[in-house]
């Protein structure tokens, strides 16, 4: 599962399991990126007890935990390489070992991956086992990025403002058309998961009539200024286009104002860098 860091990787997966033959047992995550590396060996495949200092009593790893269920592996791609030997071990041989241990476990699962990299570049880099990438690689599901999935974005806004106003009793129940342009002409850099935050927000502080609600979007979403944005000739061509042409002025200008430094816009603009390398080459903008 493929896409950029907040589009809803880990949804789609929950997805995938809850409508497969294993949706009665288990689906475990792992989140490759979260566990240090010194640790991840021991929490995928568990330990036997005095393997390590500390390690006081035997120990079930997620691979036996997720059994005649779902391993999930997020963010695979942040995966030690070292590591990715023994994962593609135990994908083929449907077998792990423990820590510490001399006797191998089976294991009967269903392996779902999913990162924001792009792994291929990450093979060519001595980063990503190419054999490990082929493992993986037996059905693949790339997500759009919020800015290009059109009509989605109002019914993703209106379902997670409808869960928004239960939670937490706002009486917001649409968007003016104002809003629905705001939203529709911004960038979503943090994808999906800025959406949530900023419907929550205008749940919390539960504005009583429409224009506020706009004025809040307006004030949340500071990269964008509709009026300003909207010319002659960005009225001539298509939508997809128009947000394209906006989103390469805007990521040249951060570049910019950063001196080039990658790590520093992509912190900026709320995106992953190795998400801003991909959107820069797309564009054509080089790095300075």
């Amino acid at each position: 599962i493929e896409g950029e860091s907040g589009v809803g990787k880990d949804v789609i997966a929950r997805a995938v399991h809850a409508a497969s033959p294993r949706h009665k047992q288990a689906m475990v995550t792992v989140n490759c990126g979260a566990i240090p590396e010194n640790l991840l060996e021991s929490e995928l495949f568990g330990h036997v007890k005095g393997a390590f200092t500390g390690a006081v009593a035997a120990k079930e790893g997620r691979f036996q935990a997720a059994h005649r269920g779902t391993l999930f592996l997020d963010e695979i791609g942040e995966m030690p390489i070292h590591l990715q030997v023994k994962i593609l071990r135990a994908l083929q041989e449907k077998q792990v070992m423990p820590v510490g241990g001399t006797k191998t476990q089976n294991v009967d699962i269903r392996v779902l991956a999913a990162t924001h990299r792009d792994l291929e570049n990450a093979i060519q880099a001595g980063e990503f086992r190419e054999d490990l990438y082929y493992r993986l690689n037996v059905v693949e599901i790339e997500l759009p990025p919020l800015r290009d999935r059109g009509e989605d974005l109002m019914l993703l806004a209106r379902f997670m403002l409808k869960r928004a106003r239960d939670e937490y009793g706002s009486s917001v129940k649409d968007f003016a058309p104002r809003a629905v342009s705001l939203m529709k002409n911004y960038g979503w850099p943090g994808n999906v998961r800025e959406l949530r935050n900023l419907i929550e927000r205008i749940a919390i502080l539960q504005p009583d009539s429409k224009e506020k609600v706009s004025n809040i979007i307006k004030e949340s979403l500071k990269n964008v200024n509709y009026n300003d944005k909207i010319t002659k000739n960005s009225l001539s061509i298509p939508l997809k286009e128009a947000r394209e042409n906006f989103e390469k002025e805007y990521l040249t200008i951060q570049l910019k104002k950063f001196n080039g430094n990658i790590s520093k816009t992509a912190n900026f603009v709320g995106m992953e860098r190795s998400a801003l390398h991909r959107k820069l080459k797309g564009f054509g903008i080089k790095e300075f």
